[in-house]
């Protein structure tokens, strides 16, 4: 059964990327960025489709040439979901994007040149009510920071975040949100840390190059998780060296695992053991599988036997307790007359599922569902 979180968000002002709202109390947004091609119009909007049906709010596209920026025009057609391009060093780049309508810039203005060009972009971004992303990178730091402070440290993530973030105070600029990441998980969190404490923009989160799909979302996992429970973040992407899809799922996991956003089923499995009546691995595995379309946060706990089976059926919407060749059923914590035969559990306890997905999605606004 869904608690709610007793993490305190940092308070922060509001932006939108296209229509989704960042900052000022507002759900995470979960975010991922292609890997294809730029100028290959069809992979990337195939890519784009796809994190979208897993959840994205928001995807970031690299736009390194004006080649890039005229495919961006096409994939913006295409696609709904907002889309961030990712802009390094050409402001021209970034005014041609905001011409073909981009939700949001990511750039660093101190790297696109002199102040009239600086001025251009951020004046544009005002004009078209279009957000800016700084994003400070430990493995890019300016030359000087580097010669100051020989190696990355939070202090030097910070004071190069500051530079970016005065340029834009100068311009009276506020509508933006900012980056300070890193691949070392306390080099990260402390950057964050010190930046929650100088600005009242909201904050981007990320562990960058993390690694492949397990080590990275166990990395991603304990640096935002560290953040996230001290309310502080805005948004975030979860970056592998993987599928960009699976960037989303780890994303929400996250955020599911500390009650601060839930989307589709939070299954409480049993790891099993000789006492099991059912296969449990098995059966989580392939009903994992199954709902994957279920976007209604619910818990389902699997335990393969009596002895803590029972106990978190109680706080689970649904519940299933492994029993001698039948298992017991629960539903909202109530120990219901009917039990599941084992040997097909998983066609009945997905049925036992949708069916309480439908009657809870009758209830709830659809807006309403994932925040």
């Amino acid at each position: 059964m869904y608690n709610e979180s007793p993490i305190i968000r940092r308070p922060s002002t509001r932006i939108y990327v296209g229509d989704v709202p960042i900052g000022d109390g507002a759900p995470i947004a979960v975010q991922s960025m292609t890997n294809t091609r730029t100028t290959d119009v069809e992979a990337t909007v195939a890519q784009i489709r796809a994190l979208e049906n897993v959840g994205a709010d928001i995807v970031r596209v690299s736009v390194p040439t004006m080649d890039a920026a005229e495919a961006f025009k096409v994939i913006k057609q295409q696609t709904k979901i907002p889309l961030i391009a990712d802009i390094h060093f050409d402001y021209r780049i970034a005014l041609k994007v905001a011409e073909y309508g981009v939700d949001c810039l990511r750039i660093n203005p101190g790297n696109i040149g002199n102040e009239e060009r600086i001025r251009s972009v951020v004046e544009c971004a005002r004009d078209k009510n279009i957000p800016i992303r700084i994003g400070v990178n430990g493995g890019s730091l300016e030359k000087d920071l580097m010669d100051k402070y020989k190696e990355p440290t939070p202090e030097a993530l910070l004071e190069s975040a500051m530079r970016h973030v005065d340029i834009l105070d100068r311009l009276n600029f506020d509508q933006f949100k900012v980056s300070v990441k890193a691949s070392d998980v306390f080099l990260a969190v402390e950057s964050y840390r010190l930046l929650a404490k100088q600005i009242k923009q909201p904050l981007h989160l990320g562990i960058t190059e993390a690694g492949g799909a397990r080590a990275g979302a166990v990395k991603s996992a304990v640096g935002l998780g560290m953040l996230l429970a001290e309310g502080i973040g805005d948004t975030l992407r979860v970056s592998l060296a993987a599928d960009p899809v699976e960037e989303i799922k780890v994303g929400f996991d996250i955020l599911k695992s500390l009650r601060i956003r839930s989307r589709g089923i939070n299954f409480i499995a049993c790891p099993s053991c000789s006492r099991q009546e059912f296969d449990v691995i098995a059966t989580v595995n392939e009903l994992e599988r199954r709902l994957e379309d279920v976007v209604t946060p619910m818990d389902v706990s699997i335990i393969g036997c009596v002895v803590n089976g029972p106990g978190e059926a109680l706080v689970s919407d649904i519940g299933l307790t492994g029993g001698n060749r039948k298992s017991g059923y629960y539903d909202d914590g109530v120990r219901q007359k009917e039990r599941f035969d084992n040997e097909h559990i998983v066609d009945q306890l997905e049925a036992k599922i949708r069916a309480k997905v439908a009657s809870v999605d009758a209830r709830i606004p659809t807006t309403d569902i994932t925040e």
